[in-house]
């Protein structure tokens, strides 16, 4: 079992920046490849970013990709999203999952999720 919980959400200005966390308990953090997604009101879970094991290699969603960074801390059994740039369109609620071993874009193929934290951009 993988205890996932996100912080950081809040309302912004459109431009501004935010810091997303997600600590991690239980089992080993570096087993878990991670994934950022968000899901705004009426809509379907979407992707945002994914970070692998080691935290060489991420991939991001097209709409965020060269404003969002995803990075990982394995020392500290944390994942962040760092926001910037941000839209109106960007809110939704975030929420981090974890996957054993892999990365993926899907959502149904992560095993843990945290709550969700809340990301409020207004224009």
């Amino acid at each position: 079992q993988v205890q996932l919980v996100e912080s950081g959400g809040g309302l912004v200005q459109a431009g501004g920046s935010l810091r997303l966390s997600c600590a991690a308990s239980g089992r080993t953090f570096s087993m878990y490849a991670m994934g950022w997604f968000r899901q705004a009101p009426g809509k379907e879970r979407a992707f945002v970013a994914t970070i692998d094991r080691s935290g060489g290699s991420t991939s991001y969603a097209d709409s965020v990709l060269g404003r969002f960074t995803i990075s990982r801390d394995n020392a500290e059994n944390t994942v962040y999203l760092q926001m910037s740039s941000l839209k109106p369109e960007d809110t939704a609620v975030y929420y981090c999952a974890a996957r054993s071993f892999r990365v993926s874009r899907r959502p149904d193929e992560y095993e843990y999720w945290g709550q969700g934290t809340q990301v409020t951009v207004s224009s």
